[in-house]
Order: C-alpha cells, then sequence, then structure tokens
C-alpha cells in the first residue's frame, strides 16, 4: 500500500525569547487580513447591504475578539468542560498551547456582529451575509495549519492517499484535515460566490448566512466520518461526534434562514 509521509514541520515558524510565531496564529492572522480584504470587496459590490469601508475596518477589531474569545471558550465548554471548570484561568492563559472550537468562534462572531450592528445601525442579515462569504477563508486556512501541526488527525484507513503522522503513530490515516480545507474551506467559498453574484439571491437577506451554516454543517458532519474522534471524548450515541452534534444546530438554524430568505420579498 502506497502512504504519504507528513511533513515535519515545526509547528513555531520563529521564536525570539519566550515570543513564538506558530503556523495556526498565522493562520488566524492571514485568514483574518484576507477575510477583510474580501470583506471590504463585497461590501463595495453590495450598496443594499449598507455597509461602507469604515465599517468594515472597524469590524476587523470586533472579529477577531470574536473569534478568538468564542473559539477559546467554546473549546473549554464543548471539549474540556471539566478540565477547564477546575482550572478557569487556563481558558485565557493557556491559549498559546492550542485548543480552539469552531462552533465556539461562530458564536463569537455572531455575538460581535449583533453588537456590532446594533451600534452602527446596519442591517444584521445584510451584513450576516457578507460575513458569511468570507468566513471559508479562515477555514481553509486552519484545517492547514492542523495538517502542518499534526493534529486533529484521521481514522486508520488503506486508502492509497493515507498519510502517516510520525507523531500520533505508524498507522496511515486520512488526511482529514485536507478533507475540511477542501470542503467547509475552498468548496464554499467558491459556491457562495458564485451565489453571491446572482443579483436575485444577493437581495434575498439572510439567504447566504443560511447557506453559509447549511454547507459548514453538511461538509463538517460528513468530514467527521473520516476524522478522528478527540480522545477525551470519543465516539458519542451511535458512533456519533462532538462535531457532528455541534453542527446539528446550524443545520436547523440555517434551513430556517433560507426558507425565510426565499419567502420573503426582496427588497
Amino acid at each position: 500500500m502506497f502512504t504519504f509521509l507528513a511533513p515535519a514541520i515545526d509547528p513555531v515558524i520563529v521564536q525570539v525569547g519566550p515570543l513564538a510565531i506558530r503556523w495556526y496564529a498565522l493562520a488566524y492572522v492571514v485568514g483574518l487580513v484576507l477575510g477583510w480584504r474580501y470583506l471590504r470587496v463585497l461590501a463595495a459590490r453590495t450598496p443594499s447591504a449598507g455597509v461602507d469601508a469604515e465599517a468594515v475596518d472597524d469590524f476587523l477589531v470586533w472579529a477577531t475578539l470574536g473569534v478568538v474569545l468564542g473559539g477559546r471558550i467554546g473549546y473549554a465548554l464543548f471539549y474540556q468542560f471539566d478540565y477547564f471548570s477546575a482550572h478557569p484561568l487556563q481558558i485565557l492563559t493557556g491559549i498559546t498551547r492550542g485548543g480552539m472550537s469552531f462552533h465556539g468562534g461562530l458564536l463569537g462572531v455572531i455575538g460581535a456582529t449583533l453588537l456590532f450592528c446594533r451600534r452602527r445601525g446596519i442591517p444584521i442579515l445584510a451584513f450576516g451575509d457578507l460575513i458569511a462569504c468570507v468566513a471559508p477563508i479562515g477555514l481553509f486556512l486552519g484545517r492547514l495549519a492542523n495538517f502542518v501541526n499534526h493534529e486533529l488527525v484521521g481514522r486508520i484507513t488503506d486508502v492509497p492517499w493515507a498519510v502517516i503522522f510520525p507523531n500520533v503513530g505508524p498507522a496511515p490515516r486520512h488526511p482529514s484535515q485536507i478533507y475540511e480545507a477542501l470542503l467547509e474551506g475552498l468548496l464554499l467559498l467558491v459556491v457562495l460566490h458564485l451565489i453571491w453574484r446572482n443579483d436575485a439571491a444577493r437581495d434575498r437577506r439572510g439567504l447566504l448566512t443560511g447557506l453559509f451554516l447549511l454547507g459548514y454543517a453538511a461538509a463538517r458532519s460528513f468530514a467527521e466520518l473520516f476524522r478522528q474522534p478527540d480522545v477525551q471524548i470519543g465516539f458519542l450515541a451511535g458512533g456519533s461526534t462532538m462535531g457532528q452534534w455541534l453542527s446539528a444546530p446550524m443545520i436547523l438554524f440555517g434551513a430556517l434562514l433560507v426558507i425565510n430568505a426565499l419567502r420573503r420579498r426582496a427588497p
């Protein structure tokens, strides 16, 4: 059986004294910057959303706080509750050692968006649709960083493209991080962009947000079939995983947004 050996890349890009720049952190930074630039383009070409360049620039700080705080708190609640309930200070002080949750980050960004739009008088669903189109950029880069770090590995397999992660073990595994990067990131980015280009779809506020939630939940739930469950949680009822359980509400909420957008008369 032909397999690939995962590249042995140091998770720390450069370190100066106690300051270390890691690939995962770089993925967050680059994702936020690229997302900010792309969001400016979308906002400029979607005047009906009522979002100007200044608002996009200001929202970058809000989005960063939402992603980081939401992602970290979500990880503590969803994946390591017993540990962090006994060591609450580690939620923030231990962030440099890793441990982030997409679903927590999503909730953080939703909260940041609601507060930001209320303060600026920006239509929430219109702005949310633009953010939904941008989000897959960060997902794509984050999953690539997971692959580089040899984390969130796939299940043992004998497929021809299996990858061996030396720090995990000698068994070949699904490169589930790449599956997620392509599905949750690249494919979702392209699909949402193509839909955004349609005037009728773009003007139905909430449609793109709903499609993002549905698309991510479907992609994540599918990828979880090949991803090794977190060791501290393992498999849940019926062989399901925590990622699938957390994605289930996204399907419901996403479907409601899509149905509501299709029923509503476009502005």
